[in-house]
Order: C-alpha cells, then structure tokens, then sequence
C-alpha cells in the first residue's frame, strides 16, 4: 500500500515544474485529473519563465471525462496562485488534492468551470493504492526531468456530481518535476499505462534513442527497469494536427489495440485502447512545439483564466 503522508516538494525557481496526474476507468467512463505547479499547458508560464516568472504563479487544474472515447468534460484552469494547506493537502483554486489515511488514500476533488464555457464542474477521484511507492528516475541522461509511479495500481472511485456519474474501477498516480522547461532540451515523449487483470504496466518512450523506462506494479510490489531501445519501429500516424502518434497502444511487446484519440493538439495528444481484460491510456507531447508563438496563442482558447475562491 501506498504510504506518502504527504507531498513532494513543491517548485519554486523559474522555469521549474511540478504536476501531479490521476486516472481511473470505471466501465464506460475514463477520467482524467492533473494538478499543475508551473502548467505544462500554459501559454503564460512559457514566456514567464524566462523573465523569472515563479511556477506557482502559473498553478493549473486539468479534468477530463470521456464516455466510451468521447470527451464530455474538459476543465483547464490557470490559478496566479497555489495553497499547500497541510503537508499531504494541495489547493488550486477550489479544488483539493490530499493525500490522507496516513498516504493509503488519494482524492483529488474538483470544483471548477469547465473552458471555455464556463459549465460548472464537480468531481471527485479517489484512489486505494494497492502497490508501494515507485522509485524516482531521471527521464533523460543529464537532463533534470523526473518521473515517480506514487500509486500505480489502485482500486479507484469516480464521482461527477454534476452529472450523477458515480463508478468504481482501477486507478493511477504520478509525479513528474523538472527543473528546466519541458521543450527546453528535452523534446518530448510518449506514454502509455496499461492495466492487466493482476499488473499494470506503464512504458515511457524517450527520444534521442534513449532506452525507454518500464514500471510494472503488482502483487509482488513495483519494479522499475530501463529496457533496450526497439529493434524495429513501432508504427505511426499524423494527426489532423500534424502530431505523429502511435497506430497501436503496446504494453511491453503485447499490442492492445487501435487507439481512439480522446484529445488531439498540435503539441498534445491523449490515446485509448481497450481489448479484453487489457485497458491503455497513453500520451504524446512535442514540447518544441508547444513554445511556438502560434500554438501559444492557440492554446489560451483552451485555457480559463481562475480566481482563488
């Protein structure tokens, strides 16, 4: 079980990051929730930072809701500020990460507006890990970018009120920090969790011909190991967008199916597959390309400016 009490430090320097990422798929439903120090879809914090804009100031909350692979929800709101209540509580504007139980809970509550209309959005993720804690690695060689596996296999409750929704399934947790812009030099990357009837597994693919890293959580705990990069190239295709994603979801070698693409950008795509027992959830982002002045531009439509309540 999970025994974090309370969060990873914080950011604080300009250009430094910190979000904290939640699944879960209960039945038809898939959510998604990501609470952001120095937001990775922030148009501002891109050009802030190198004026010495602080990560917090650009503090953001992402949720998504999609039924059978379509999107019904879809919140991102940029907060000027973050509130660490407690050691194991986090504050975004009205909504709350805690870690509770002594760490052995994860609830993510939102109480926001969705963009850009303004429909208001509450929901609630909460995760019973049933693996430990994964160790923090480094994405990349010499690059201060990191990726931690908090709760990587959980039993999980969704619950949008806003909707009536309440489902239970399995859920998964992270972390990621950095200590430079994401596109900075590191490009980007691709991943994908996928959850099997006793295990899940989540496969971070690097670019440079880096290894690609691999977690594996189950009953006999959580493993992480850096494998060989692939032999053969995996087949691709490009997005309306231009974003070249992955044809098929994999976990390790096992193909999980054709993905659907629940969200497509011109820097970020989130994908879908499900076959069987078999449930994949994966992400794509271009970094390099999110710095572009056009796709900044293009990104404040998908973006609400909040106040603190």
């Amino acid at each position: 079980m999970m025994r974090l009490a309370k969060l990873p430090a914080l950011p604080d320097a300009a250009g430094t990051y910190r979000w904290f990422y939640a699944d879960v798929t209960a039945g038809p439903y898939s959510a998604v929730c990501i609470f952001m120090l120095g937001s990775l879809f922030s148009p501002r914090y891109s050009v802030a930072a190198r004026r010495g804009g602080r990560p917090l100031e650009h503090s953001a909350v992402n949720f998504a809701l999609y039924h059978e692979g379509v999107r019904r929800l879809w919140v991102l709101s940029e907060y000027a500020r973050a509130e660490l209540e407690t050691p194991g509580r986090l504050r975004i504007g009205r909504s709350t990460l805690s870690y509770e139980g002594d760490g052995t809970v994860v609830r993510m509550s939102v109480d926001d507006w969705t963009a850009p209309w303004g429909r208001p959005v509450r929901a609630g993720l909460t995760l019973e890990p049933m693996t430990p804690v994964g160790e923090v690695v480094q994405l990349m060689p010499g690059l201060p970018h990191y990726w931690q596996a908090l709760a990587p296999r959980s039993q999980a409750r969704l619950e949008v009120s806003s909707l009536g929704i309440e489902a239970s399934g399995l859920g998964y947790h992270d972390t990621n920090h950095g200590g430079e812009l994401l596109g900075a030099r590191l490009s980007g990357w691709h991943w994908a969790r996928t959850h099997r009837e006793d295990e899940t597994v989540v496969d971070y693919h690097l670019p440079e011909g880096v290894a690609p890293l691999r977690v594996v959580a189950g009953a006999r705990g959580v493993r992480c190991e850096r494998g060989p990069a692939l032999v053969e190239a995996r087949p691709t295709h490009i997005t309306s967008w231009g974003l070249r994603v992955p044809s098929r979801l994999h976990a390790g070698n096992v193909v999980v199916g054709q993905p659907k693409l629940l969200e497509s950008s011109p820097f970020y795509a989130r994908l879908e597959a499900r076959q069987g027992p078999l449930d994949s959830l994966g992400e794509v982002a271009d970094f390099r390309r999110f710095h572009s002045p056009f796709i900044r531009w293009m990104a404040h439509f998908r973006t609400r400016m909040g106040r603190a309540a």
